[in-house]
This record gives C-alpha cells, sequence and structure tokens, in this order.
C-alpha cells in the first residue's frame, strides 16, 4: 500500500474517532481500591494508576478538552480488571491495550472481549485506559508502565510469578505497547516526560514485560513501522508475537518489523490469517495460538 493511501486510511481512522460515542471513556469508576480488587468483581473493579495531582505530563490543554476529545478533562488513566477464571492454574498476567489511531479506545471490539476470553483460559487480564489525544504517545506509555509496575508489585496477590507478565495491544495499543518496551521499561518513571513529577513507591517496581503481542501492530509510528535492525538489537526486547489478517492495509508493515525483528536476533512468531482485514478484535481464532505461544514463553522464562 502506498503511503498516500495509507494516510488517507489514519484520516478514515480518525473521522471515525469523532464519531464514536465515549462510552468507554465515560464509564462510572465504581471504586478506587487500596488494595487489589477481589476476583468476586470481575468486571467491576477499575485501579487508577496515578494519584490525583501527580500525574506526569508534558500536554498542558487537556484542562480546555472538547468534544473533539474522547476523555473529558478530569479523565484519570487507569485500567479494568478481568480476573482468570475461578478454579484454573493461573498462568500469568496479561495486560491489554486497545487501539484507536490514539484518538480513542476500542475497548468494547478489542480489550475487552479478548481479556474475558483469556481470563476464561487463566490468565489475571488487565484493559488499560491510557492517554489519548490531545496526549501523546509518549504519555500513554507511561500509563501502561504504570499499569505493568502495579502488577508486578501485586504478583503474589494475583497469584503469577512477577516476570510471567505480557503486554499485547491492537493497531495503536500495540505500536503503544512497544514504545514502552523500547522507552519506558525498567526504572524510568514519569520524571523522563515532567520534571514536577514526585515519584512514589510503585516507581521502584520494573516495568519490563516478558512478551508482546502486535494484534494487527508493529514497533513505530501510526501507519508507519520501525524497520531498525540496530535499535532493536541493543534495546533488549522481548519476544514478539504477531497477528494480522492479509486483507489489511498495513500488511507489508507487519511483515517488514517483524522480519528486521528476526535479523536482529529476537525470538518472533508469526499468525497471518488469511483474508481477514485491519480491526477484527477477538475474531479470527487467533486466542488460543497466542496461549499456547504465550505458556511457551512464559515456561521457559
Amino acid at each position: 500500500m502506498s503511503r498516500k493511501h495509507q494516510k488517507s486510511f489514519i484520516a478514515l481512522w480518525l473521522i471515525a474517532a469523532s464519531l464514536v460515542t465515549s462510552a468507554n471513556a465515560q464509564e462510572t469508576i465504581k471504586r478506587e481500591p487500596e488494595q487489589p480488587p477481589t476476583p468476586a468483581t470481575p468486571e467491576s473493579a477499575v485501579i487508577y494508576l496515578w494519584a490525583k495531582g501527580n500525574i506526569p505530563a508534558i500536554t498542558k490543554d487537556q484542562a480546555s478538552s472538547n468534544s473533539q476529545y474522547a476523555d473529558p478533562p478530569d479523565f484519570r488513566p487507569n485500567m479494568k480488571v478481568f480476573p482468570a477464571k475461578e478454579g484454573m492454574p493461573v498462568k500469568g498476567a496479561v495486560i491489554l491495550c486497545s487501539g484507536g489511531a490514539f484518538s480513542f479506545r476500542n475497548n468494547r471490539g478489542e480489550g475487552e472481549p479478548v481479556a474475558r476470553t483469556l481470563s476464561q483460559l487463566g490468565y489475571q487480564c488487565f484493559v488499560v485506559n491510557y492517554r489519548v489525544r490531545p496526549y501523546t504517545q509518549q504519555e500513554g506509555a507511561l500509563d501502561l508502565a504504570r499499569a505493568v509496575r502495579y502488577v508486578r508489585s501485586r504478583a503474589q496477590y494475583y497469584g503469577i510469578r512477577e516476570k510471567n507478565i505480557a503486554v499485547a495491544g491492537f493497531s495503536a495499543g500495540g505500536i503503544l505497547c512497544g514504545e514502552l518496551l523500547l522507552n519506558f521499561k525498567g526504572k524510568v518513571n514519569g520524571t523522563a516526560l515532567d520534571s514536577r513529577y514526585m515519584p512514589d513507591e510503585l516507581d521502584k517496581v520494573s516495568a519490563d514485560a516478558s512478551a508482546i503481542g502486535h494484534i494487527y501492530s508493529f514497533y513505530g509510528r501510526l501507519s508507519v513501522a520501525s524497520t531498525d535492525v540496530e535499535l532493536f538489537r541493543r534495546s533488549n526486547l522481548p519476544p514478539a508475537y504477531f497477528c494480522y489478517g492479509t486483507k489489511d492495509p498495513f500488511v507489508n508493515e507487519f511483515a517488514a518489523c517483524a522480519k528486521a525483528l528476526q535479523q536482529s536476533g529476537l525470538s518472533v512468531e508469526s499468525n497471518i490469517l488469511q483474508g481477514w482485514p485491519h480491526g477484527y478484535g477477538a475474531r479470527g481464532n487467533w486466542v488460543p495460538d497466542f496461549d499456547r505461544w504465550l505458556m511457551n514463553i512464559f515456561r521457559n522464562d
């Protein structure tokens, strides 16, 4: 696909963002627990990621945001919990980021149905409501890093090994996962973007992930994948799982990114869905394959 057509495709995503209702973003936050939520409330437990007044940001105009943005001015990054099915051995944790061209989060079509499926397979799942426009990809990556730290800090509570945490994302959500692993993993905290940010105890916990799932996504920026072999080689990245359809307008970008990762010496697995387009979410029967792949990673980590 030509770059001109790719830009047109992104333009369509942005138009769609303006038409999508903000129901996901405006969901009622039912509680802000000091302790991790219990498995008895699998889809009502919401965890705020930052303390009020201490959210690192470089964006200045959220206070004046209006209907052109998916989130209200007082939006606080958070994540929704989908506990592993009761009675099943817990395999590990998967932290999911829905797509939406960094203009909204398609939780109902991507993150939440996949989280429900994976939780039935024995994973502790979390869907991150990261910051989108007018915020930057970097600010969203800090939200994701915070989510990883939270889950790792409570590994014993969730019944997982500290290493057994994967991040996975759809389209822009996968790009966000890549941004985390390239630039905001380990002990990098909010001061990397905002000198006013006051680090806390959670910032002492690593934001590393042992696996990444690129679901019709890649390392890079909107519409353009990174193929920087040297960057990948020196970034100490975890194994990657790619899943995409042959009818996706970015099919060549996915393949090029996966190839560059392999050339850098990283472990990569690709699940290519014949005839499938962009944005299939939980459809395509790819989740069982992702489960198989992820279990191999977690067992050998």
